[in-house]
């Protein structure tokens, strides 16, 4: 299955805007043969939007994400997109699933800093998977990847990919998370892993733009030319890495 991912500048709580540059990038993916488009963390509100971030927050099934779910049957491709998710008094860092059948919401467990912690309640953490086109995808967000039994628990779960929506801000520990950790994930746990960053500036914040689609054997498949804007290409096929997965045996070999 082919999967689009689009490193994306956001606009800060201007969610009309960021709809209409993530249909853009849907109608790109789907004419390029992608089935599922996967997008940057808090995408649809901006992750900058800080005091704002309240009164854009609406439930998992509110007018935002009807706006998704349109988008996904226009362009016949499912979607992940970041936004933040209220539920009674409390507000997630969630990122929802949607396609022309199903939908699933993934709220983040580990909350980065303090602006994180001021804003959103941390969830505990989950097994979030979806099907679609006969592969098993898992949910993360950010700095839950960081921590290896998210993506263990998740590969244990029957995950084919680990799908990430990110702000990864720019700096040196950015700069080792995108060039080592992402693969490393991917490697330990013999599953993909598509990392969808941000770029540019959103608020107070400036993003680092290393999206990363990685291998089960560790091989980025893809990954930007720049720190810009760009939509990723990468084929998810468990088949191609049986032989990783025969010379690597860390799941099994945990279990037993």
């Amino acid at each position: 299955m082919l999967l689009a991912a689009q490193q994306m500048q956001s606009h800060p709580s201007d969610v009309a805007a960021n709809l209409d540059r993530l249909d853009k990038a849907a109608a790109e993916a789907a004419a390029g043969g992608a089935r599922l488009l996967v997008t940057p963390e808090l995408g649809l509100v901006g992750y900058g939007a800080g005091p704002d971030l309240p009164l854009l927050a609406e439930p998992a099934d509110g007018p935002l994400a009807e706006s998704l779910v349109a988008i996904a049957r226009r362009h016949s491709l499912a979607v992940v997109a970041g936004f933040a998710e209220r539920d009674g008094d409390a507000i997630y860092n969630s990122a929802l699933f949607v396609s022309i059948d199903q939908r699933a919401v993934y709220r983040k467990s580990h909350l980065y800093g303090a602006y994180e912690k001021r804003w959103f309640r941390a969830a505990a953490p989950s097994t979030v998977l979806v099907r679609h086109d006969g592969l098993s995808f898992g949910l993360l967000i950010c700095y839950d990847v960081e921590f290896p039994e998210n993506v263990r628990r998740l590969a244990l779960a029957g995950a084919d990919a680990v799908l990430v929506p990110t702000a990864l801000p720019a700096g040196e520990s950015g700069d080792f998370i995108a060039a080592h950790m992402i693969a490393v994930r991917a490697f330990e746990n013999q599953t993909f892993v598509a990392y969808v960053d941000n770029c540019g500036k959103d608020g107070d914040f400036d993003y680092a733009g290393l999206s990363r689609i990685a291998a089960p054997d560790g091989t980025i498949l893809a990954a930007p030319p720049g720190r810009d804007e760009t939509l990723l290409f990468a084929n998810i096929a468990p088949s191609a890495y049986a032989r990783s997965r025969a010379e690597n045996t860390y799941l099994a070999d945990l279990k037993t």
